[in-house]
Parts: structure tokens; C-alpha cells; sequence
């Protein structure tokens, strides 16, 4: 079976501790997560936990599956990446001395859609959002600058569906079997 991007998300109650839960069950599988991005989601009190990670298609359902019958879980969904709308933001902190050297990294950062965030005397802060090689081009283009330090975020994503979580909540609480399938929205 052919391995691929997987973007698992995750819905539970805002619980101290949940995150150990849900990454434990991929360390007894042995399977790395390439990105891990928790928020607070539009639904009060519910929390979204967003995965990403390299595997087959039987093994991610698998996991989903141990996922959904954790207690706080309220529900767990696999996307492709066709079926989400994502983004990472990268930041990259440079010399201040390129600006002033006269080299255009100005017109870098513009025709890369960044921008520039913070200027401090000795450094300045760029941020970039995109997808992971959006990002990963700009830093191969300013590394050759004197890059200082660099950081992205993990995925943020969105599903296509137009399922709305708070009809899922609503429906799920009215469930008898408390099981409900992203199939249903």
C-alpha cells in the first residue's frame, strides 16, 4: 500500500492533558507526526487538534478509530489534501545590514508574499504563510542572507465539507449510539 499525506482533525473538550493522550497513540504505532497544531475551535469549551502525517490510508483509519474512543474525543476526521483548505506562517529573522548593504531583499520578501514584521536595529522579522514548500522556498532564497533563525507553524486547516462542527455537536449529543460519521455532514 502506497503511503501519503494524511491530515487527521481532531474535535474534543478542552481538557489539560487530552494532547498526551492523542500523541501517544501514535508513538505506540510508531508513526511521526509531521505537524501538530491545537487551538480553541468556534464551538465554546471544544478544542481542534490538527495532525498531519505520512502513511496508508488502512493505518490513519486505524488511528482515527483509536482516537475517536478517547473519552474527551468528540470526533475525529481524515482528510486528503484535496478535501482541506491549509496554511502554515513562517518566520524568519534576518540581518538588518542586508537591507542597508543595497541588496534588494525587499522585492524578495514582496514577490515571495511576505512581509516584513518587525524591525529591530540588528535584525529584521519576515513572516511568510503558505503551504510548507511556499515557505521552504523563501528560506532557501534568504539563507544565502545570513538567515539567523527560522520557525514554522505547524498545519492550520479547514475542511471543504460543508458540514458546520456545531451541527455535528448537536447531532452527536441527540445520537443514541454518541457515534456519528463525517459521512453524515
Amino acid at each position: 500500500m502506497m503511503e501519503k499525506q494524511f491530515t487527521l482533525s481532531v474535535l474534543t473538550e478542552d481538557r489539560a492533558g487530552l494532547i498526551n493522550h492523542v500523541t501517544i497513540i501514535f508513538a505506540r504505532r510508531k508513526m511521526n507526526v509531521e505537524s501538530l497544531n491545537v487551538s480553541t475551535s468556534e464551538v465554546k469549551g471544544m478544542s481542534r487538534f490538527t495532525i498531519v502525517i505520512t502513511t496508508t490510508r488502512e493505518k490513519i483509519d486505524k488511528v482515527c478509530g483509536q482516537i475517536r474512543k478517547l473519552v474527551d474525543v468528540l470526533g475525529a476526521f481524515v482528510y486528503e489534501e484535496d478535501e482541506i483548505f491549509y496554511q502554515e506562517i513562517a518566520l524568519y529573522k534576518v540581518p538588518t545590514k542586508v537591507f542597508l548593504n543595497g541588496q534588494n531583499i525587499e522585492s524578495l520578501v514582496r514577490n515571495n508574499g511576505a512581509r516584513i514584521l518587525v524591525v529591530e536595529e540588528d535584525h529584521i522579522i519576515i513572516e511568510k504563510t503558505g503551504h510548507k514548500q511556499d515557505t521552504h522556498d523563501l528560506y532557501k532564497k534568504l539563507a544565502p542572507f545570513g538567515l539567523l533563525e527560522f520557525i514554522r507553524s505547524g498545519r492550520v486547516a479547514i475542511s471543504k465539507s460543508k458540514r458546520r462542527t456545531e451541527a455535528y455537536i448537536k447531532e452527536l449529543e441527540e445520537s443514541e449510539s454518541n457515534s456519528l460519521s463525517i459521512k453524515d455532514y
